[in-house]
């Protein structure tokens, strides 16, 4: 398979994982179909959106409405699933990190694609990376993830983001790169989440 073909489905599959963190965020708040489905569509667009506009592209779901198609369908379906069987809010985590893993990639691949230097590319996958989730905690009126105390995330997704170009300055395949910097991502924020693992943070004055 070619890195165009895969990247474009390995696009759709993180669409429709970040559509479902949305609506697992959104029944937490006791939200009704139109609202979830927002939140569902902004969860699963939003950080590609923000590369875009950042990198002067097309927006990609305004090029292919695959994209979002694939947002709201995920968005509604899932909504009648988490409807009738609520998920623990502890297992929302995880599938987060995935959407997290795969977004990164996908918008350092693209800008790479569209010639950026490496150190704006790593920035762009991380913007792909935690946008939607900072939109869908916003929506929920929640303190978005990448800005809790110690939380290994945008720094997971930069790291991630660093060795997919690395390894591809090496001559690494371009797939295998990609698979190896999604694992990187969503092994860190697993270990975050399962081993409280943290970053320093400042201490809070009396």
């Amino acid at each position: 398979m070619l890195l165009a073909d895969l990247l474009y489905w390995v696009g759709l599959v993180a669409v429709a994982v970040g559509a479902a963190t949305g609506v697992f965020e959104a029944e937490r708040k006791g939200m009704d179909l139109v609202g979830t489905v927002m939140v569902a569509v902004a969860t699963g667009l939003g950080g590609g959106t923000v590369r875009d506009l950042l990198l002067d592209r097309n927006v990609f779901w305004v090029v292919d409405q695959t994209y979002l198609i694939t947002a709201f369908a995920t968005g509604i379906l899932t909504f009648f699933i988490v409807r009738r069987r609520p998920i623990s809010p502890r297992l929302f985590l995880y599938p987060d990190a995935l959407a997290l893993a795969l977004f990164a990639v996908l918008g350092t691949q693209a800008a790479l694609h569209w010639h950026a230097p490496w150190l704006v590319a790593s920035l762009m996958g991380v913007i792909t990376g935690v946008f939607g989730g900072v939109l869908r905690d916003i929506f929920c009126n929640q303190v978005p993830l990448i800005f809790l105390p110690g939380e290994l995330y945008a720094s997971a997704a930069l790291a991630g983001c660093l060795l997919l170009i690395g390894l591809q300055a090496l001559g690494v395949s371009p797939v295998w790169a990609a698979w190896l910097a999604a694992a990187l991502i969503f092994g860190l924020r697993w270990a975050a989440i399962v081993f409280k693992i943290s970053l320093p943070t400042f201490k809070a004055r009396a």
